[in-house]
């Protein structure tokens, strides 16, 4: 009993004493790899290290992240310039490590634990302007490195305020979970933001709080597939014609990948939006792609994000051509399954069927999808909302002169299929509508 006894000790040693120094290298190793696949996930970001200090109980490092592109960092440049600053601010992330299979050293810290792993980490965050100048983010990031590599990370941010002269942001409580995994490509998150005030002496917007989750996977293709879900209780602000108060807004969107096809799906709603004249209404959203080439779909969706690199459209269409031949010869289906503005005068709705038949690739030729081409799709409008736009604009009119609106009860309604080339709407052949199909 003695001789296991001390055995156990001569263990329990092994792991608090020895192993923070040989776990320490695979913490560094271990969220090196996953802060590098994350940002392989996106071609916008750029991470890099920026040095790190590995001791034997704890280490300290640094990270530097910077937006290389994309519409995210358009929108920053923007609303920057306009505010004096030149360049886009890059996020220095300074990390703590407490390793060992039993991080102890971590127990002097706030959210330190004995939890088995490769690493106990705490950072802190600063925006670096161009010419070297820092500024102190609010917030707090707790991570673990788990035995198989997995990287949690718990954002963590107190209610605060920042005041940039007579402009104000304020903020509730911020919590996000973020657990990233190399080894399996998957990242999967959580988290709840509370009200947050934009404020300045002439404007203000309230956003409602906002909650999301979601779990997403990398595919061989270069985009993820998975589960993702946002919620926004609210949005109000003040405009010319009234206060503008609208919510819940409801986000999600779903994919998957079967073999080299894609199926996604989005949803939208929105409880409450006011549209001026026509009143209060709520929106509805849901279409879906199904079965789409992974592979080309993955090609144009990098030329679109690269669009400003083509110098005319010649070059964008050389550049998507031969993909939107191999996805469209492929065949898929798209599905609006609903649009729907709910107005007082009534609902405005739209639903589309349309699947495109696969074709021999070898004699594809663009005006072949319009004979590949199945579609069904249905179109009501509230007779008191056509009434309107037909005031705004009479040219309206001859979409009930043309049969293309029918008037039946409280609305004007369309039911339109096409297939074999040939258009019909209402019942009715529409032949030569479609330009080179007769």
């Amino acid at each position: 009993m003695k001789k296991s006894f001390v055995f156990l000790l001569l263990a329990l040693a092994l792991i608090v004493i020895v192993s923070p120094g040989i776990v320490g290298k695979l913490a560094e190793q271990s969220m090196d790899e996953n802060l590098d696949w994350a940002a392989s996930e996106s071609r916008d970001i750029k991470i890099t290290s920026q040095g790190f200090d590995r001791g034997w109980f704890s280490s300290a490092g640094q990270h530097r992240i910077e937006l290389s592109g994309g519409d995210i960092r358009d929108v920053i440049d923007v609303v920057f310039q306009d505010n004096g600053y030149s360049g886009i601010p890059a996020l220095i992330i300074d990390t703590r490590i407490d390793h060992g299979l039993v991080p102890v050293s971590s127990m002097g810290r706030e959210k330190g634990s004995l939890a088995p792993g490769l690493g106990s980490a705490i950072s802190t965050l600063q925006l670096e302007f161009d010419g070297g100048d820092t500024i102190e983010l609010p917030g707090t990031i707790y991570s673990t490195v788990g035995l198989t590599g997995a990287l949690q990370s718990n954002l963590v941010i107190e209610p605060g305020t920042f005041n940039d002269g007579a402009e104000t942001v304020q903020w509730g409580n911020v919590d996000a979970l973020i657990t990233m995994s190399a080894s399996s490509s998957t990242v999967d998150f959580a988290g709840q933001i509370d009200e947050i005030v934009f404020a300045s002496p002439d404007d203000e917007l309230v956003l409602g709080q906002i909650s999301f989750d979601g779990e997403q996977a990398l595919t061989p293709f270069g985009f993820s597939v998975g589960d993702a879900e946002v919620l926004i209780e609210s949005i109000a602000f003040p405009t010319d014609i009234g206060d503008f108060d609208s919510g819940p807004l409801k986000f999600t969107s779903t994919a998957s990948l079967d073999d080299d096809l894609v199926t996604a799906r989005t949803t939208f709603e929105i409880g409450t939006v006011p549209i001026g004249a026509l009143g209060s209404s709520s929106l509805g959203f849901d279409m879906s792609f199904i079965d789409v080439d992974a592979a080309s779909l993955s090609r144009i969706s990098a030329v679109i994000d690269d669009i400003d690199s083509y110098a005319d459209d010649d070059d964008l269409r050389l550049a998507v051509e031969d993909d939107l031949r191999t996805l469209f010869a492929r065949g898929f289906e798209l599905r609006v399954d609903r649009l729907d503005v709910a107005l007082p005068s009534g609902t405005f709705s739209a639903r589309l069927d349309a699947t495109v038949e696969p074709t021999d690739i070898g004699d594809f030729v663009m005006t072949s999808v319009l004979l590949a081409l199945d579609a069904n799709m249905e179109l009501s409008v509230p007779v008191e909302l056509f009434d309107m736009a037909a005031t705004l604009n009479p040219e309206f009119n001859a979409a009930v002169g043309l049969g293309f609106l029918r008037l039946e009860g409280n609305e004007y309604r369309m039911r339109a299929e096409f297939s074999d080339g040939l258009l019909t709407v209402n019942g009715a052949p529409m032949p030569g509508i479609i330009p080179g199909l007769q």
